[in-house]
């Protein structure tokens, strides 16, 4: 007879070791996983079957969707017209309240440039009356003083008393008149014409021009001044300017046409030499 011979099949270096074999697969675990294939090939089968009736059935289109779109494209659009309406009135509310705003300033500014034109108007009408006084006084005055002269002698001499009271009195009613060059009054004056006038109150007849005013009676000394002397500037002979001395380190002139006639301290413009008529 003839020997089988049995093959060999090697075994592993760690075959011997326990922990190092593979496990047996004993029937149940190979059954189940014969099952478990088995169940899956049958669901690919049965979805590849249902995908293949599903396509052959014809597909209906929805009009839901196309109409919620719609409708919703309709919202959208009425909103952002509310909300450009919106912003049109916030935009016309915020443009009248600017406009009332400016209103009230405006009106605020005419407001208080009427009230300063209506003081303005009571300023100058008070100002137009105590002018209109002053001018009355003073008319009141000259012709008092002019009253008075009538009855004077035609002299380069004093008249009995008073008459440097009267000089003095003739001249302070003229302060406020204007200077004008070569006037001789009654509402305006040069230098040399005032101080004529004013001693042609007492009678005495003085030259009409400064120069010849400045040659006048007696020569005084600036340190020895008496009320009613006649002051002047410049040189005695040539003088450009006279005034009267009133007492006190003043004098009463017709100054220049932006004074006119006024009260001045000697201190502040000193006169050259003074002359005495009185």
């Amino acid at each position: 007879m003839e020997e089988s011979l049995v093959p060999l099949v090697p075994m592993s270096h760690t075959a011997h070791i326990r922990s190092h074999r593979k496990p047996r697969r004993n029937a149940s675990s190979i059954a189940m996983r014969a099952g478990v294939a088995g169940g899956v090939l049958s669901t690919v089968a049965v979805a590849g079957a249902s995908t293949a009736a599903f396509a052959a059935e014809p597909v209906t289109q929805t009009l839901e969707l196309p109409t919620l779109t719609a409708d919703l494209a309709t919202q959208a659009a009425q909103s952002a017209d509310a909300t450009q309406a919106m912003a049109a009135d916030y935009q016309l509310q915020a443009e009248r309240d600017a406009a009332a705003e400016e209103a009230a300033k405006q009106a605020d500014k005419d407001l208080a440039k009427a009230k300063k034109e209506e003081a303005r108007k009571k300023a100058a009408e008070e100002a137009e009356r105590k002018a209109a006084a002053e001018r009355a006084s003073r008319d009141s005055e000259r012709a008092t003083l002019s009253t008075n002269s009538s009855t004077a002698t035609s002299t380069t001499t004093a008249p009995v008393g008073g008459s440097v009271d009267t000089v003095i009195n003739f001249l302070k009613a003229q302060l406020g008149d204007a200077y004008v060059m070569g006037a001789t009054g009654p509402n305006a004056w040069d230098c040399s014409a005032l101080v004529q006038a004013a001693f042609k109150q007492v009678g005495v007849d003085l030259p009409r021009v400064s120069q010849d005013q400045s040659m006048s009676g007696t020569e005084v000394s600036l340190s020895n001044l008496q009320v009613g002397d006649i002051l002047y500037w410049g040189s005695k002979g040539s003088a450009y300017h006279t005034g009267v001395y009133i007492g006190g380190g003043q004098y009463l002139d017709a100054a220049n046409p932006s004074k006119g006639v006024v009260i001045q301290d000697l201190s502040g413009y000193p006169a050259t030499g003074a002359v005495r008529v009185l």
